[in-house]
C-alpha cells in the first residue's frame, strides 16, 4: 500500500510540473482556476486519508511499539546461550515501556509517527492551498495590469486586487453563479473574460449596462441620449511614450474617474469583428452606436484611443463576470500607486 501511495504521490506531482513546465514555455494556456480546483481536490483527498487511515494506524503502530520490543526482548534473552540484547537496550534504565524506555525505542517511535514525504508533499500542503483556494474564489483574487489601455486610472504593472463577491459569488471552473449580489453599475472597473477568448482576463471600465444605447461619436459619449460632460484636466504624461496627452474627468455613476484622448487618432473604429449581437451597433465615420442587449454589458478602457473594448469585439455576457476591480496593492516600480481607485 505504501510503495503504491509513493508511485502515485510522485506520478501526481510530476503532472502537476510538467502542466507548469508546458505553460511557463508557452506550449499550452493555463488555466489557473482549474489548476488550484485539482490541487485543492488531490490534497484534500491526501489529508482525508490522512486523518481517517494512515495518521491513525501511526498511531496505533508507535503506541504497541514498546510492547513489540518488551516481547521481542523475551524472546532474545531466552534463546539458550543469548548474552545479547536489542540495539540501545543496554543504555537504557529499564525493559520497553517502562518510564526508563530505552533512546532507541523512542527514536523508532518518533519515526513511525512521522508523516512520509508523499503525504507532506500532499495532505500537509492541503490547509494552505485550501486557504488560497476560498481566498481567491469566493473573496479577492490578485491581478497585474498588462496593458495601457486603462491609463490613467491604471498603469502597466499595477498589481490589483478584485472583488469576487460583490456581483455575486460564483463557482470556479465553471463561472456559474451561486448568490445574488449587485448588478455592475455604469463607471464600475471590471475584470470578465475576454469574449472571443474566454481563457484570457480582460479589464475595462463599464460603460453601457442591459437596455442602454450608448453612443461614442466624435470622442463625445453619450447614453441614452445623455451627453456624459467632461472637464479639462493637466495633460498627462505617459511615460512609456514619453509623450502628453490631453486628460479628461468624466463621471458615469456615483464617483468621477479621469481618461485620456489623443487627438490625432481616428474617430471612426476601425476592424470591428463580427460579434454576436453585432445587429445592435451602427458604425460610421464619426464613431459607433450600440443598444445594449440584456445580459450583457458595454465596456471601455479610459485610455479611449488606446484600448482593444466592446467598440470593437462587443458586448460582454454576464456569465463572463470575474469580479469589481477596487484596488492597487503593489506597483514595484512606484510604490505611491498603492490605495484604492475609482
Amino acid at each position: 500500500m505504501t510503495q503504491f501511495m509513493q508511485v502515485f504521490t510522485a506520478l501526481v506531482l510530476a503532472a502537476f510540473a510538467a502542466y507548469a513546465g508546458a505553460w511557463y514555455i508557452g506550449s499550452i494556456e493555463s488555466n489557473f482556476a482549474l489548476l488550484l480546483s485539482l490541487a485543492t481536490a488531490i490534497t484534500g483527498a491526501f489529508w482525508l486519508a490522512e486523518q481517517c487511515y494512515f495518521l491513525p494506524w501511526r498511531r496505533r503502530a508507535a503506541q504497541a511499539l514498546p510492547d513489540v520490543t518488551q516481547a521481542l526482548q523475551g524472546v532474545t534473552q531466552a534463546l539458550p546461550g543469548s548474552t545479547q540484547a536489542l540495539p540501545g537496550a543496554q543504555h537504557g534504565a529499564g525493559m520497553a515501556g517502562e518510564p526508563g524506555a530505552t533512546e532507541a525505542v523512542r527514536k523508532a517511535r518518533e519515526r513511525l509517527l512521522m508523516q512520509p514525504w508523499w503525504l507532506d508533499w500532499t495532505a500537509g500542503l492541503f490547509p494552505v492551498i485550501a486557504a488560497v483556494f476560498f481566498l481567491r474564489s469566493f473573496l479577492v483574487e490578485p491581478f497585474k495590469i498588462p496593458s495601457g489601455s486603462m491609463i490613467p486610472t491604471l498603469l502597466v504593472g499595477d498589481l490589483i486586487l478584485v472583488n469576487k463577491f460583490t456581483y455575486g459569488i460564483r463557482l470556479p471552473v465553471i463561472n456559474t453563479r451561486i448568490t445574488a449580489g449587485n448588478p455592475p453599475a455604469r463607471g464600475d472597473v471590471m475584470v470578465f473574460r475576454y469574449p472571443p477568448q474566454p481563457s484570457q482576463d480582460y479589464i475595462k471600465r463599464v460603460v453601457g449596462v442591459p437596455g442602454d444605447e450608448v453612443a461614442y461619436i466624435n470622442k463625445r459619449l453619450t447614453i441614452n441620449g445623455q451627453v456624459i460632460e467632461t472637464k479639462a484636466l493637466p495633460d498627462f504624461l505617459e511615460e512609456d511614450a514619453m509623450r502628453y496627452f490631453p486628460q479628461w474627468e468624466e463621471r458615469l455613476g456615483a464617483e468621477s474617474h479621469r481618461l485620456l484622448n489623443n487627438p490625432d487618432a481616428p474617430a471612426f473604429v476601425q476592424g470591428a469583428s463580427h460579434f454576436a449581437y453585432r445587429e445592435n451597433c451602427r458604425y460610421s465615420v464619426e464613431g459607433v452606436v450600440c443598444k445594449v442587449p440584456q445580459g450583457h454589458y458595454f465596456m471601455m478602457g479610459d485610455n479611449r484611443d488606446n484600448s482593444l473594448d466592446s467598440r470593437y469585439w462587443g458586448f460582454v455576457p454576464e456569465g463572463n463576470i470575474v469580479g469589481k476591480a477596487f484596488f492597487v496593492w503593489m506597483n514595484f516600480g512606484n510604490l505611491g500607486r498603492i490605495g484604492p481607485f475609482h
